[in-house]
């Protein structure tokens, strides 16, 4: 797909026995996603970025325990981790690079969600947020 990213990594799930192809409609935005991944690890100082999901079947997803709505079924978000950086950085750095991102979940500390618009044509959200056993809330500079 790119230099760095490929659709078996955006693709690979541990629920092996699920299929995890993608639609026509995923893989376009997949496609996106990893093109997006590379200005990620530009952004991040060309630093190594770790896929640990990204596209997610529904049965996958289902098993996983995450909601329908979520943009992982649609190929549009992936869930990472950058060896060396803590979430927090990862979240503040790529909010500094001015890159177009819908969403920046910092998730339970372990891992940073990152996600692009479902459509071409939508505008990112720019939201930045924290997931954790406290619940759901903005990324303390988010609410400045």
């Amino acid at each position: 797909m790119t230099p760095h990213f490929s659709l078996a990594e955006l693709t690979r799930t541990d629920h092996r026995t699920l299929d995890n192809t993608p639609d026509p409609t995923a893989l376009a935005n997949l496609h996106r996603l990893a093109a997006f991944l590379e200005q990620v690890r530009a952004a991040l100082g060309n630093r190594v970025v770790v896929i640990n999901s990204a596209y997610r079947s529904k049965a996958v997803n289902d098993a996983v325990g995450s909601k329908d709505t979520s943009q992982h079924r649609l190929g549009s978000a992936a869930d990472m981790r950058v060896p060396g950086m803590s979430p927090d950085a990862v979240v503040r750095a790529v909010r500094a690079s001015g890159l177009a991102y819908d969403q920046l979940i910092r998730e339970f500390d372990s891992w940073t969600h990152i996600s692009i618009p479902n459509l071409v044509t939508t505008h990112p959200r720019h939201m930045a947020l924290i997931i954790d056993k406290q619940g759901v809330r903005l990324f303390p500079e988010a609410l400045a």
